[in-house]
């Protein structure tokens, strides 16, 4: 056997043999051929699993805080079976969680215009509990496919959302949660608020002057405000974790009717 060609042809003769490619002999016999088009094969293979990766929109607070997360999560989620992500943004926290998380599915929801890289994420983990995303948004109805009664939302998890979507929205989504969710469902919440009408570090007043001066309706929102809106649409808080880089975690459960 030539030597140059060994490595190639070890363990993948049979299949090209199979495969009608080349036709290389079972007694491993060398084909000249034959390792250009392996190494043409394993070429492509990569470049496009590099061309994913470069393509896939990342988050570092989403790296930082996925696993804090996800502590909470994995008892507050112990018995659910269908949670919806709202705005999904890049994708990584609906893996994360979905990897985790393997007995509920992960239904993600985002605008149309971060669907791709939802996407990305998802269709590379191969997960089968985590879905492709619905298109979600705030200012309209949501538009849930879910036909199957037993397939009824039973949890709702949201990341950074509050603070950067504008009041009305903020109003918005929790009329959607009362409008969607079944009873007792959970419902977590994370991200910077506000007790008592200050900021909980110097570091979240800085981050408020930052989100207003890129829009003018964002900004961290009062806890007050949010717990008002959250009783009106049903939800009782149930707790309120303390997170890193001085952020919460709130959850809820929505009343018996």
């Amino acid at each position: 056997m030539c030597k140059t060609n060994k490595g190639y042809l070890s363990g993948i003769n049979s299949y090209f043999a199979l495969k009608n490619r080349c036709k290389p002999t079972f007694d491993n016999t060398c084909k000249v051929c034959l390792p250009s088009m392996v190494y043409r094969c394993y070429l492509r293979t990569n470049l496009l699993k590099m061309r994913n990766k470069m393509n896939k929109p990342f988050s570092q607070s989403c790296e930082n805080n996925k696993q804090p997360i996800l502590n909470v999560l994995s008892k507050v989620f112990k018995n659910t079976k269908h949670v919806l992500e709202i705005g999904s943004g890049t994708g990584q926290h609906a893996v994360y969680f979905g990897q985790h998380l393997p007995h509920l599915t992960w239904q993600t929801s985002d605008l149309q215009l971060n669907h791709a890289g939802i996407n990305s994420w998802v269709d590379e983990s191969a997960l089968t509990n985590v879905h492709r995303p619905f298109s979600i948004d705030l200012n309209r109805n949501w538009s849930l496919d879910i036909p199957d009664q037993s397939k009824s939302i039973d949890g709702l998890f949201t990341a950074n959302t509050l603070h950067i979507i504008s009041w009305p929205l903020v109003v918005k989504f929790f009329q959607g949660i009362k409008d969607n969710l079944i009873n007792q469902a959970s419902v977590c919440i994370y991200g910077p608020f506000n007790y008592q009408g200050k900021f909980t570090s110097e570091s979240n007043e800085k981050f408020d002057l930052w989100l207003k001066d890129r829009d003018n309706e964002s900004g961290i929102r009062d806890i007050e405000s949010v717990l008002s809106l959250a009783n009106a649409a049903g939800l009782n808080l149930i707790d309120d974790h303390e997170m890193p880089a001085n952020n919460r975690l709130l959850v809820f459960s929505k009343k018996i009717k």
